[in-house]
């Protein structure tokens, strides 16, 4: 069963940064095989905002320059470093893995910027 586990999340100023992981497990392709990503979601109500994806390096326009997306094949984790962050980078920020159409999602981490 593939499972994704998020960590890194937690409350910061603006202008602070956080590294936010994805640890994979029970995926028994070679990593390198799947897109992973990571997507925002701001409200439970509210859909999931595409934040960065590997490979490919794409990001969404609000965090280019700002946001890096990266992973680590032998560790099974992916990353997203995130500085400069903004008020409204507030959102539970979650793992998504693909491979082959289907999707697996973790359960995600908070990340809330204020003041």
């Amino acid at each position: 069963q593939v499972q994704l586990v998020e960590s890194g999340g937690g409350s910061v100023q603006p202008g602070e940064s956080l590294r936010l992981s994805c640890v994979v497990s029970g995926f028994t392709f070679p990593m390198d095989y799947a897109t992973q990503s990571w997507y925002r979601q701001e409200a439970p109500a509210k859909g999931r905002e595409l934040v960065a994806m590997t490979p490919g390096g794409h990001y969404a326009d609000s965090v280019k320059g700002r946001f890096t997306i990266s992973r680590d094949v032998a560790k099974s984790t992916v990353y997203l470093d995130m500085s400069s962050l903004k008020p409204e980078d507030t959102g539970v920020y979650l793992c998504n893995l693909r491979i082959s159409s289907t999707d697996y999602w973790g359960k995600g981490t908070l990340v809330t910027v204020s003041a």
